[in-house]
């Protein structure tokens, strides 16, 4: 039904936009700069409707989202894995806090990070054609993360570890510090906390545009990459989409929505293949490892980043082999 309803939005969107793409189109600008622009004020109304669910979802539901992440802590990967799936950084941020108090064990933060969809879920929702790749990337992720996730709890031995702190005067704090680090580092700097209904259609719009710059700068760069650059070529040698694979997990660990952003839009356009991009996001936990960064010691963090670099190599591996 959602994709039949973007479907119509993207009927009347052409109907609208009509005027201005003629006009754009008779700019003197080159064409691939024309074209980013096109293909990016097209995402306008898409983005802005999607931002205004996610944002009555959050501010309807933020208590219950909370409450996942506290049955999380108790050592359930697969609630931590599932709560991350939803499109917003808060969860890996929540995770990252809740582990450095090692209120959660190593696998379940590594089931957060691996199951984190950031801006890829909006962005493929503003593309209808893209839509059905939704099923396939958050169906992979969420197996990957809770196999990922009990797998290394199994290793460790913290299904019994002592070292996992149950007061829940603890975690309130905890929660209470993880959103404001939400808040302070997000894009947008927004606290649902006390906003009006007013504010859940003026914050989409300042999330939209934020987000619809860095749609167009990411188009603009890759544009170009293609007019004047024989990318085509090196992707169409099956061997590099495993080297890409690499590459896009390194490139996924910078905590930033950008990021989430950049892989999508490359998968869209293909510039990348499948199994890169799923390296790329598994490996992009949003804000969560720049918060893990502050708050955790740099030997144990270490040791995150690299099992979060690993399992997303050797997934986006495996899928590019199997496909």
């Amino acid at each position: 039904m959602l994709i039949t309803l973007l479907e119509k939005i993207n009927n009347l969107n052409e109907t609208i936009f009509a005027p201005l793409d003629g006009i754009i189109e008779k700019l003197p600008l080159e064409e691939w700069i024309a074209d980013a622009i096109l293909d990016s004020i097209h995402l306008l109304p898409f983005l802005f409707f999607i931002f205004v669910v996610i944002e009555i979802l959050e501010f309807y539901f933020s208590d219950k989202m909370d409450s996942c992440i506290k049955k999380a802590r108790k050592r359930s990967v697969a609630v931590g894995a599932l709560a991350s799936i939803f499109p917003q950084c808060g969860f890996s941020v929540i995770a990252s806090s809740l582990y450095s108090r090692r209120m959660i064990t190593r696998g379940c933060l590594i089931a957060v990070y691996l199951g984190t969809s950031d801006e890829t879920i909006p962005i493929l929702l503003a593309h209808p054609e893209k839509a059905h790749l939704i099923v396939p990337i958050v169906g992979l992720k969420l197996l990957i993360a809770i196999f990922g996730g009990y797998l290394i709890d199994i290793i460790a031995g913290h299904f019994n570890n002592p070292d996992i702190i149950n007061h829940e005067d603890s975690v309130e704090e905890v929660l209470e510090e993880a959103h404001e680090h939400v808040h302070d580092e997000g894009c947008c700097n927004h606290k649902p906390e006390g906003m009006n209904k007013i504010e859940l259609f003026l914050h989409p719009i300042q999330h939209t545009i934020n987000i619809l710059s860095f749609i167009l700068i990411i188009t603009l760069v890759l544009n170009y990459l293609l007019e004047h650059f024989p990318i085509t070529e090196f992707l169409s040698n099956s061997s590099h989409h495993f080297a890409q694979c690499i590459v896009a997990s390194v490139i996924g660990l910078i905590p930033n929505c950008a990021i989430s952003i950049a892989i999508t839009m490359m998968l869209i356009k293909g510039t990348i293949s499948f199994g890169a991009a799923m390296s790329g996001l598994l490996s992009n936990g949003g804000l969560g490892l720049l918060v893990l960064l502050k708050n955790n010691n740099i030997k144990d963090t270490t040791k995150v980043v690299i099992i979060l670099l690993l399992i997303s190599i050797i997934s986006g591996c495996l899928i590019e082999f199997l496909t």
